[in-house]
């Protein structure tokens, strides 16, 4: 049973009900050195930099285009090996 004085919407709580978009951060921070793009999320460093301060829209639009990005941070290929096998 709950408490009588528990109640679902008390003064405040809109701050904490936000339709916003969540951060595509997946904690692989690491910057690819051609793209200039975070191999994690995709994402520039200025956008990873401004993403609290952007608008809902602005978030979207970046969202949006981040699958875009992926062939941008290929893989790399097997680096001193790789050059002195050849």
């Amino acid at each position: 049973m709950r408490d009588a004085l528990v109640t679902d919407d008390l003064p405040g709580d809109e701050v904490w009900r936000r339709d916003e978009v969540e951060s595509p951060c997946v904690k692989l921070c690491v910057i690819h050195p051609e793209a200039r793009l975070c191999v994690g999320c995709l994402r520039t460093i200025e956008e990873i930099t401004a993403w609290s301060r952007i608008s809902h829209e602005a978030r979207a639009a970046i969202m949006a285009e981040l699958p875009s990005r992926a062939g941008l941070v290929a893989q790399r290929r097997g680096g001193r090996a790789a050059r002195l096998s050849r």
